[in-house]
């Protein structure tokens, strides 16, 4: 089972303003082909179909663990395109009504990458890439070959290193940027991972191989607060007590060469992450309604009645 915490894995800084297509770009950290859709899939429908759960619990264990932190990862892009696609806050967004729908008030939009993401969606993420061709199954791989599967899952974080970077290189606003330097710290960490699990089960040090891409960690400075912190050296179980076993295959190792030295550490738990960023409505664009008053009117009443335990309104 999964547990939701309503939070993201990090708090993400506002977008300074409204960038649709560097929305459409973040899209591909979501729907491409090395995006979160496609992490998230394999892991997950890997660590289900797994084979001889038990007597291979550190390799399953390390599957199911890291499928509960993409699922994050999923809820992180998305934010990230949202804010993105919606720009600054303003306090008087969600109040009043629409105003006069008549004077094509997303004239704009227009001439966006994602018109789509306007038109269909409001603002928000769906799993499609920067072109809005749509994610797919076609993009999961689950063999039962533990060999063959966490070797797929290598190259698929080596491969999501290499987009996220050039994803990051397209951008300038700080929360594109502060997704693709978060994520690719964790994804070095997951393709340390599969790497350590393959070395461990065939002798062969295929960590020599990282960093892939060839580009350290300390050229890119979102980075850089996460790499203090330690982030790149924690692998969490994203659960109370289960998933232990990992510490068969991450403790009792070091960070990669080009990372900030120290040993590897299992986190029982979850980052402690940070808020996660409310999007005001937009009565024009009908979110959450053209003239919402109603709806936060009966939201504030059924609100104030779970806190006070009441049973009718």
């Amino acid at each position: 089972m999964f547990l939701r915490v309503d939070k993201l894995q990090v708090e993400l800084p506002p977008p300074k303003k409204q960038d649709p297509n560097a929305g459409a770009a973040l899209q591909e950290l979501l729907g491409g082909k090395y995006g979160e859709m496609s992490t998230l899939g394999n892991y997950m429908f890997q660590s289900f179909n797994f084979r001889s759960k038990s007597k291979l619990k550190p390799f399953y264990e390390l599957v199911a663990a890291i499928t509960a932190e993409e699922l994050g990862h999923v809820e992180l892009v998305s934010n990230g395109v949202a804010m993105l696609n919606n720009g600054p806050d303003s306090a008087a967004d969600d109040s009043g009504n629409g105003g006069d729908i008549s004077m094509s008030p997303f004239e704009a939009m227009q001439e966006i990458r994602s018109a789509a993401s306007f038109f269909s969606h409001g603002g928000g993420a769906v799993p499609v890439n920067s072109n809005s061709m749509s994610w797919n199954v076609d993009m999961v791989t689950t063999t039962g070959n533990v060999v063959f599967d966490l070797l797929h899952n290598f190259h698929l974080e080596c491969g999501a290193r290499l987009h996220k970077l050039r994803v990051y290189e397209t951008l300038s606003d700080p929360t594109g940027r502060e997704v693709c330097g978060y994520l690719l710290v964790r994804g070095s960490v997951h393709a340390h991972a599969y790497a350590l699990a393959l070395k461990k089960l065939t002798g062969v040090a295929i960590e020599q191989m990282l960093p892939t891409p060839n580009i350290p960690l300390d050229k890119i400075p979102e980075c850089q607060k996460y790499l203090a912190e330690g982030s790149h050296r924690r692998l969490y179980t994203f659960s109370p007590s289960d998933y232990g076993s990992i510490r068969g295959i991450w403790e009792g190792e070091m960070a990669l060469p080009t990372d900030p030295p120290g040993e590897l550490a299992v986190v029982e738990g979850m980052p402690d992450g940070g808020r996660i960023h409310d999007l005001v409505g937009q009565p024009s664009a009908f979110t959450p309604d053209y003239a919402p008053e109603e709806f936060y009117e009966i939201a504030q009443r059924l609100t104030k009645a779970a806190h006070q335990g009441a049973g009718s309104l």
